[in-house]
């Protein structure tokens, strides 16, 4: 009876290779599904902004644009928006889930007065007083496109909406560019600088359709929160935070709107 042949084997990587390999490719699937897309559509509108004949300065973007003509079918729209942005924030809460990690873990614990609403707040003013000075500054100087925070009609539901859309807003991008991705580089081994800077510049790569300051004030609030998290250890700051400014800018639009020379 002949021996049996040996059956050939193929090298595989360690255990550790594999999981190492799995982190990786799961940040690259999220971030090509989430902001990571964006920031790429950002910079090809920047881009495309520097190239048309008004430059920067002469584009106009509008963040809650109206998406009917009919009201109902224009609520249902700015819905799915929020739903998006929502699930995109399941998606990084489930993933750390699986691998152990709960919200707990990364700073969601029981809402508390004095740890998460008064630094949230006092985030807010930090950023969103002088994010207002360079936005204006960087129009003047035609280096920002003008940006339109709502332009959605006179409908009931209007400022509800709006701030729904402030507040999906702040849970995906806190969630996903600072709890998610800075959990994750540790696992690969990362340093905290390192991590934050990669947090950093993924949230001003997708706000570079705002022009250059943008880009810039948005790396700059990247490195703020991001450095707070990682010392405090606590995300309800930075989602009420960011939830504040962006309902400050959507509704105070709204209502300053034709009313102040300031405001482009």
């Amino acid at each position: 009876m002949c021996a049996a042949e040996s059956v050939p084997t193929w090298d595989r990587p360690e255990p550790a290779d594999r999981e190492r390999f799995a982190v990786r490719l799961e940040i690259a699937v999220v971030l090509a599904v989430t902001f990571g897309l964006s920031g790429l559509n950002a910079a090809l509108s920047l881009i495309e902004s520097a190239l048309s004949p008004g430059g920067v300065g002469g584009r106009t973007v509008a963040l809650n644009p109206s998406r009917a003509t009919q009201s109902t079918i224009d609520l249902l729209f700015q819905l799915l928006g929020v739903l998006r942005l929502a699930g995109w924030a399941a998606l990084g809460l489930y993933l750390l889930w699986r691998s152990g990690i709960g919200p707990r873990v990364i700073g969601l614990a029981r809402l508390r007065w004095r740890s998460d609403v008064l630094p949230g707040l006092a985030l807010a003013a930090i950023i969103g007083l002088p994010g207002l000075g360079l936005y204006l500054t960087a129009h003047a100087l035609g280096v920002s496109v003008t940006i339109v925070p709502s332009s959605l009609g006179d409908h009931w539901w209007r400022l509800s909406a709006l701030i729904l859309s402030a507040c999906a807003n702040a849970a995906a991008e806190e969630i996903l560019v600072v709890a998610y991705l800075i959990t994750r580089l540790r696992k690969l081994g990362w340093s905290e600088n390192s991590s934050l800077l990669a947090s950093a510049l993924l949230r001003g790569s997708y706000h570079l359709y705002q022009g250059l300051g943008g880009g810039i004030g948005n790396l700059v609030m990247g490195v703020i929160f991001g450095r707070f998290w990682q010392r405090t250890n606590r995300l309800w700051p930075l989602i009420l935070a960011h939830a504040t400014i962006d309902a400050v800018a959507y509704i105070g639009y709204t209502i300053l709107r034709g009313h102040v020379s300031w405001l482009p």
